[in-house]
């Protein structure tokens, strides 16, 4: 299956990764210290063939191709593959082309049930459709003081899964369909069950990552939501620094301290 998802993106991925790096961007990757987001971002490019960065994000793919148009967050570069729409979307990190083999399971769970999404969300209070081209799911923003509490659970009753995250994003998504189980399905494509992987995150929509029982990295940012889970995530740790500074304390707490050599001294 390997041979056919590299077929599908139009990048080379490292043959054998010595690390896979799972990265949320607002509040993650795009925060910390200025010295340590670029101590990462060097590191990121200089181990390219070491190391298989994706970014896990709520963004859609117009947005995550925005972040290389300037010069803002230089030297960043961009990633080997990108989990964006919260797990919805799988596509390539240079061109952001869609990976079929992964996208059409997701597409197949979600042509169904937009509808019925459409129709429930329809002149709800406290919600308003996000100005973005959500693929596979709907995004919106949610006003809590406003918005009907019951509304969550009528589409939870629908077969959707619903995230709140950041206390204003709430996404309508496939039943089952998160970042973590995406992630999942690109690393057993990818034949890269032996491969250590950690993920980082600071928001509730990164939930999913944590609960693969992977490596995981709670930037110090991180959204108290997000942290009453902790306790029921006994393989993440959580940093001390927020964003990137936070992504290399864990990375060192997880051993990875020689593979980032230069990068945290």
């Amino acid at each position: 299956m390997r041979a056919l998802f590299q077929s599908q993106v139009q990048v080379d991925l490292p043959d054998a990764p010595k690390l896979v790096l799972v990265t949320d961007l607002d509040g993650t990757l795009l925060a910390g210290k200025a010295a340590d987001r670029q101590r990462l971002y060097r590191w990121l490019d200089a181990c390219r063939d070491e190391v298989l960065h994706i970014f896990a994000t709520g963004r859609e793919r117009r947005s995550v191709a925005e972040l290389f148009d300037g010069q803002e967050h230089a030297p960043l570069r961009q990633p080997h593959l990108v989990i964006s729409d919260v797990g919805c979307t799988v596509a390539c990190g240079d061109s952001l082309e869609l990976v079929p083999l992964v996208v059409d399971e997701i597409e197949r769970l979600w042509e169904e049930r937009a509808p019925v999404v459409a129709a429930m969300t329809a002149g709800e209070p406290g919600i308003k459709r996000q100005p973005v081209t959500a693929e596979r799911r709907q995004a919106f923003y949610a006003d809590l003081e406003a918005m009907d509490p019951a509304l969550l659970q009528r589409l939870r009753d629908q077969g959707v899964d619903v995230v709140l995250s950041d206390g204003r994003y709430l996404d309508v998504l496939p039943p089952g369909v998160n970042k973590g189980t995406t992630l999942q399905r690109v690393l057993e494509l990818l034949e890269l069950s032996g491969t250590p992987v950690v993920v980082a995150g600071d928001t509730l929509n990164d939930l999913g990552l944590f609960q693969t029982g992977h490596a995981g990295i709670m930037v110090g940012n991180a959204e108290a939501p997000l942290l009453e889970w902790l306790p029921k995530l006994p393989n993440t740790y959580l940093a001390k620094g927020e964003g990137c500074s936070g992504i290399l304390e864990g990375l060192s707490h997880f051993g990875f301290g020689e593979l980032l050599g230069e990068a945290v001294s």
